[in-house]
C-alpha cells in the first residue's frame, strides 16, 4: 500500500516534476468490497441455518436475515463510498498551469495553486472566507 510517494521539493523546483502518479488503490478496493460481500453472504447464510435449526419458522426466518442483508449491504456501501480513491485525473490539455498565490485573510495561510482549469480560478475558500489572491496580476496574464 506504499503506491504514493509525497514530494519534498521546495517551491521553485516543484514544477520541474511532470511524472504522473501510477495508484492501484482501485483494484484493492475492488478486491476488499469482493471479500466483504461474501464474508456478509456466508455469515447471513449460517444464520439462515441455525435459526432454522433452532426451531424458529423458516419463512420468518428467511424474511428476517433477508432484510437484515439487504440493509447491512447499503449501509456498507454508503460507509465504503467515504473511501473510494481519487478518481483518475482529467486527460492532459485540460488542466493548465498556473502559478497562483494565495492568501487566507483571517489566519494568514498561504496557498500556491499550480494546476487549474482555468486561468484565473474562482478563489479557493478558506476560514469559512474565500482567500485573496496575492500574485500580481501581470504574472497571471
Amino acid at each position: 500500500m506504499n503506491d504514493f510517494n509525497p514530494t519534498t521539493d521546495f517551491p521553485e523546483v516543484i514544477d520541474q516534476d511532470d511524472r504522473s502518479i501510477t495508484s492501484t488503490a482501485k483494484q484493492r478496493d475492488g478486491n476488499i468490497q469482493r471479500k466483504r460481500r461474501n464474508a456478509l453472504a456466508v455469515a447471513s447464510l449460517a444464520t439462515v441455518a441455525g435459526l432454522i435449526v433452532a426451531g424458529y419458522p423458516w419463512l420468518r426466518v428467511i424474511a428476517a436475515v433477508a432484510i437484515a442483508y439487504l440493509l447491512l449491504r447499503v449501509g456498507l456501501a454508503v460507509l465504503g463510498s467515504f473511501a473510494r480513491p481519487i478518481p483518475e485525473p482529467p486527460p492532459p490539455g485540460e488542466l493548465r498551469r498556473v502559478k497562483l498565490t494565495y492568501r487566507c485573510s483571517s489566519c494568514g495561510t498561504e496557498l500556491r495553486m499550480t494546476l487549474a482549469n482555468d486561468q484565473v480560478p474562482q478563489s479557493p475558500r478558506h476560514c469559512a472566507d474565500d482567500m485573496e489572491l496575492t500574485t500580481a496580476v501581470e504574472d497571471i496574464l
